[in-house]
């Protein structure tokens, strides 16, 4: 009788030990399942978040482009009315409306070259074909396409980039990394200035970390977080001449990217600003 009790006890105390182990495994199934439709529902706003994003994002531009268009189209219209109208226009008049119809139409020419390089980097990168080639070559051409403009406002350019640095790239987005910093040392910097260029941390071994910097004006530090935005318009610091379309930072950002790296910019201790930005290493 003893021994049956004892075995009935013991049945019993297993029986316990498996609905509890059952109601264990039912609990945590049940809390996965309910984590895994949190994390489900988390992720869909996640993505409706960011599809509203993209969305602000292209409408702010497309705005932008429109406000970046109406200046010189509506130039060009005023010039040309002026020319077709009734009232005679003499002929150095007609030559500078000419002229000033012939530069707005290259702002209209850079600005959507811009704007159609900035959506090829964000959704077609492999329309930009990759092969090796030389960093500072390519920052040589930069220096000397701009030499004519850097000494019309008496700019030195100094370059000490090291000879040998290859990366698997591609040249016209390396290129443009160089001519739009340096533009934009130039156009905004100020006049009688210093714009140079040097690699630190030569011997990382996997990017290269170079630095491009002016000793010109520098910016307000409440824009600094926002200089590599599309069309940024800066009235204080950095002195604001017309000119360029407004996306050249951006397309240096996105270029920087492309190439594995990355770009980050501050005021330098003296005046100017300074860019800091790396540029992968090809794979050995």
């Amino acid at each position: 009788m003893a021994i049956g009790m004892i075995i009935t006890v013991s049945l019993l105390g297993i029986a316990i030990v498996m609905l509890v182990w059952f109601a264990f495994r039912l609990h945590k199934q049940v809390k996965s399942e309910k984590q895994l439709r949190s994390e489900a529902e988390e992720s869909k706003q996640q993505i409706i978040v960011e599809q509203e994003r993209n969305r602000q994002l292209k409408q702010e531009m497309t705005s932008n482009i429109a406000h970046e268009l109406k200046t010189p189209v509506s130039s060009i219209r005023g010039y040309l009315e002026i020319l077709l109208g009734d009232k005679p226009v003499d002929d150095e008049q007609r030559h500078y409306f000419l002229e000033r119809c012939y530069s707005q139409t290259l702002r209209l020419s850079d600005l959507i070259n811009d704007v159609s390089l900035i959506n090829k980097l964000e959704e077609s990168h492999e329309l930009f074909p990759l092969e090796s080639i030389n960093v500072r070559m390519l920052a040589e051409e930069a220096i000397v396409e701009l030499a004519t403009s850097a000494e019309q406002h008496n700019i030195t350019i100094l370059d000490k980039l090291p000879e040998s640095m290859t990366v698997t790239g591609n040249s016209m987005l390396v290129y443009s990394i160089f001519r739009n910093l340096i533009e934009n040392a130039i156009v905004h910097a100020g006049d009688n200035i210093t714009v140079g260029i040097d690699c630190y941390q030569p011997d990382d071994e996997n990017f290269y970390y170079l630095h491009l910097y002016d000793t010109g004006n520098g910016v307000d530090n409440e824009y600094l977080p926002r200089l590599f935005d599309r069309f940024l318009r800066i009235d204080k610091g950095r002195s604001r001449k017309k000119g360029g379309t407004g996306l050249g930072l951006s397309i240096v950002k996105h270029a920087v990217l492309f190439h594995g790296g990355d770009i980050y910019v501050k005021n330098r201790e003296g005046g100017g600003l300074e860019f800091f930005f790396s540029l992968k290493k090809p794979s050995h």
